[in-house]
């Protein structure tokens, strides 16, 4: 397998296109990136903004420029010697009648060729919860009516713009009421075409007759509610109220999206048809990597990693989409490569947050937000809730299987210890699918199972379903709910924490990252280099992220919030100042003042991260928007006044207009004041950026660029995150040949990767064979620095990274100075002692057993060393 050196994401769609990404490789080639790494490209829903609700596995999406564009891009990649990591999604599809699979389901129901593509119950009707309201109520509204959908030649039941096609065997009915010839002969057509019905459909469709009187007619017939309620029992498929997906659902969804529904690509069958164009791709040599979305939500992933290595061949880059818990690894079976990499921002959140300021940040936080700040009470609560609410129709089918199979239990016994095994669960899941568990699903199992034992009054129901999990009980029954217990343990854990937890819990907005533990006091230095030590030992070859396209904010956005640990009396203090300069925007309602203090300091960290340095008031409408955008997706996520599916208007309007008036042309005093503050900020902020960024593309793993990052990323969650990037200035800082100490910070930046990234290009062996090795910093300033080594085989570099900056910088310069450093030293083993060159300046280093910081980092922020 030849490993990508570094990755580049692409987010296509938004303007982005096959052409448009054909014409950044020459940059991309410069900057030093050996694998473009792709979001999904195949068919998805009309106007789709990501790609992951696909239509057609089979199909590369013509939004993007089909499989012609496709083939341009990827040629022009191979001319420059580069590989193409594609993103695809084998756990769900749409759940849209633009997915012929599902259509052909909706059609035909569990007679359909493709009922057993998708992971559905069919004891009952296929419910569709799409309805704005109960059935009766769209019914008694006139939001149903039937009509004719010419696109596929059938009779289809529409709500507003959503066609959904009717049975075949229904259209006798439909035919008599509607006393027209062309409908009799496709309802003839109906009992005696089935196998090629869509088609028999078209032809008598289009052969004659006058449709404009059969549109008519079907009009004049929607008037009739009792013919359609009866039409509706009659159809494989039942609508009903969207808020009924929760409590009630037929067909296993993607967390907590309806409109994804679950595949069952465990079935051999399945696997091929989900996966026969991007098979041939591989075979053709137009991909050298896959990077494999939401593996947990699949039945079997061991076994379905293992069909789809033997299926590529053992030279095909693989990744999972994986959040490692606390202590997780990946599991040491899985033929991957590694993650994409989220454990290596939880990794950067033990070197950049102070812990002593953290405890005063604490302090002033709690004082504030009240029970909002007990993270792990918070969790608790989180979880149940996703339990008790959100995925009320996930746990009620694994109490109804249990019960089924324990039917001596207490039902209710049985829920209280599904419900609280669900909830204490440490990690996303556990992976037995038959055999016994894993060393360490047991190990989670029994630390799990210790909490449940202090929530429960009698232990008897959960003995029984623990048994169920370790594969103690055989039998189809029981098999069904170790995989379903272990494909809902996931979503409740990231609905509960990522999109939940991280919007009510605003102590340190820059902990708050997925595969982060916020709660957790960071280790500082020693944290750090254990965690590499453990990457370069179980994945040298999983990707290194510090942001995605599902990442909470900007990586540089959250460098400059991890400065808010070291200010923490600053920020807090100003905080104080600013509520009260703004507390005439609070709106008193009902159920309390808004917005409430605990979301007030969320908002004044959240603007804090993506202020822009140099402030143009004219960049204040744009600013807006984006910020209040964010704000209304922050109270949604954190469900406590607002909720996606329970909207209090009058609160988020106050949560808006609070937002919108701090950033008002006429709130100068306190803009004045939030500027003067941010500014050592900013600053820290500047020197965190650029230090990750050497961390990124020198510890262990494969770095990961994400569209635009090479310049400084001050986004916030997606979708602000997606937008357009200015590649044109990109390269135009990339052509720029001045020192280093003449660019600005964006293209210091960019000038950092592309020197780290030749290096790889340089010594691939060095980086993902070397070892890590921690290097000792002594002297006055030693908590202030990082350092490390890669070694092998002789070869080695060196690498200094600054930290804890605050408040050391002179505005404008993004290094501290020689005199700062003063004694500061780092202790070089023998095999380094030899003639070293810093490649960021190109100074040479004399040999010897230590480096001077103050003349390394006397006139740059970071240090990158390699022997001459």
């Amino acid at each position: 397998m030849t490993f990508p050196t570094a990755t580049y994401r692409i987010q296509f769609r938004n303007g982005m296109t096959f052409d448009r990404a054909r014409g950044l490789i020459p940059y991309l080639k410069t900057l030093g990136i050996s694998h473009l790494y792709a979001s999904p490209i195949f068919t998805a829903v009309s106007g789709s903004t990501h790609g992951y609700d696909v239509t057609d596995a089979n199909e590369i999406d013509p939004a993007l420029g089909g499989r012609a564009g496709f083939d341009r891009l990827t040629e022009r990649l191979a001319a420059a010697g580069m590989g193409l990591i594609l993103d695809i999604v084998p756990n769900h599809m749409a759940a849209s009648p633009e997915n012929g699979w599902w259509r052909d389901v909706l059609t035909f129901g569990r007679q359909s060729a493709y009922a057993g593509h998708f992971d559905i119950d069919w004891r009952e009707p296929l419910t569709l919860p799409q309805l704005g309201q109960h059935f009766e109520e769209a019914l008694a509204a006139g939001e149903l009516r039937l009509v004719l959908d010419e696109t596929h030649g059938n009779f289809a039941l529409a709500y507003f713009q959503t066609l959904l096609p009717l049975n075949p065997s229904s259209y006798g009915a439909l035919a008599n009421r509607l006393d027209d010839p062309v409908a009799m002969r496709m309802a003839e057509a109906a009992v005696t075409s089935s196998a090629d019905f869509a088609r028999a459909l078209r032809d008598i469709l289009f052969e004659g007759g006058d449709r404009a009187i059969l549109r008519q007619k079907l009009e004049d017939v929607s008037s009739d509610h009792e013919f359609l309620r009866s039409l509706h029992e009659e159809q494989h498929w039942r609508l009903s109220h969207w808020k009924e997906g929760a409590r009630h659902l037929s067909y296993r969804r993607f967390f907590e999206v309806t409109g994804l529904v679950g595949t069952r690509v465990e079935d051999p069958p399945v696997f091929q048809d989900l996966h026969r164009l991007v098979l041939e791709l591989v075979r053709q040599g137009k991909v050298q990597g896959l990077r494999i979305d939401h593996v947990d939500g699949l039945a079997e992933p061991k076994a379905y990693l293992d069909r789809l290595r033997a299926a590529v061949g053992a030279d095909i880059y693989i990744v999972v989409e994986k959040i490692l818990g606390a202590g997780e690894v990946l599991p040491e079976s899985w033929p991957v490569a590694g993650t994409t990499g989220y454990e290596f921002i939880a990794a950067l959140n033990e070197l950049f947050i102070d812990a002593g300021g953290l405890r005063l940040l604490d302090d002033a936080y709690r004082g504030l937000a009240g029970e909002a700040a007990d993270p792990e009470e918070g969790r608790r609560l989180a979880r149940q809730q996703m339990v008790e609410r959100n995925f009320a129709g996930e746990t009620s089918r694994l109490v109804a299987i249990a019960t089924s199979i324990f039917p001596d239990l207490n039902s209710a016994e049985i829920a209280a210890a599904v419900g609280e095994l669900l909830i204490a669960s440490p990690v996303y899941r556990t992976y037995g699918d038959g055999g016994p568990l894993s060393w360490q699903d047991s190990a989670v199992l029994a630390v799990t199972a210790s909490q449940v034992m202090a929530e429960l009054d009698d232990r008897r129901a959960l003995d029984h379903v623990l048994k169920l999990l370790e594969g103690k009980i055989d039998g189809d029954a029981a098999h069904e709910f170790r995989i379903r217990f272990q494909q809902l343990s996931g979503p409740v854990m990231a609905k509960a924490v990522e999109d939940t937890l991280f919007y009510r819990y605003n102590r340190l907005l820059a902990a708050n990252e997925v595969g982060s533990e916020p709660g957790k006091p960071p280790e500082g230095p020693d944290g750090f280099h254990r965690r590499m030590a453990e990457r370069a030992r179980l994945q040298p070859h999983g990707l290194s992220a510090t942001a995605t396209h599902d990442t909470k904010r900007g990586e540089d956005a959250r460098a400059r919030l991890y400065a808010l640990s070291e200010g923490a009396d600053v920020f807090a203090q100003a905080v104080a100042r600013w509520r009260e300069m703004n507390r005439p925007w609070l709106q008193d309602l009902p159920n309390g003042v808004a917005p409430e203090p605990n979301t007030e300091w969320m908002l004044y960290q959240a603007l804090a991260g993506v202020w822009p340095e140099d402030f143009d008031r004219g960049q204040m409408e744009e600013l807006r928007d984006r910020f209040t955008g964010y704000a209304i997706k922050a109270v949604r996520e954190a469900k406590l006044r607002t909720a996606w599916t329970e909207q209090d208007n009058a609160y988020e309007e106050a949560v808006t207009s609070y937002a919108a008036a701090l950033l008002s042309p006429d709130n100068d005093a306190f803009l004045e004041d939030f500027e003067r503050v941010l500014q050592p900020f900013i600053a820290a902020g500047y020197v965190n950026s650029l230090s990750q960024t050497l961390l990124k593309l020198t510890a262990p793993g494969i770095p990961d660029i994400y569209q635009g990052a090479e310049g400084f990323d001050f986004s916030l969650v997606d979708p602000d995150n997606r937008r357009s990037v200015d590649h044109q200035q990109l390269t135009a800082w990339l052509d720029e040949a001045g020192p280093i100490a003449k660019l600005q910070a964006a293209a210091l930046k960019q000038r950092i990767i592309g020197i780290g990234l030749q290096l790889r290009r340089r010594q691939p062996a060095l980086f993902s064979k070397g070892d890590y090795l921690p290097l000792k910093v002594t002297g006055s300033r030693r908590d202030h620095l990082l350092a490390f080594a890669r070694v092998q085989d002789g070869d080695f570099a060196i690498v200094a990274a600054p930290r804890l900056m605050f408040g050391w910088l002179d505005p404008g310069v993004l290094f501290a100075g020689p005199e700062f450093w003063e004694d500061t030293t780092i202790a070089v083993p023998s095999p380094l002692h030899g003639l070293k060159a810093d490649l960021l300046i190109g100074k040479t280093i004399e040999p010897g057993g230590s480096i001077s910081v103050s003349a390394l980092l006397g006139s740059q922020p970071v240090g990158l060393i390699s022997p001459i």
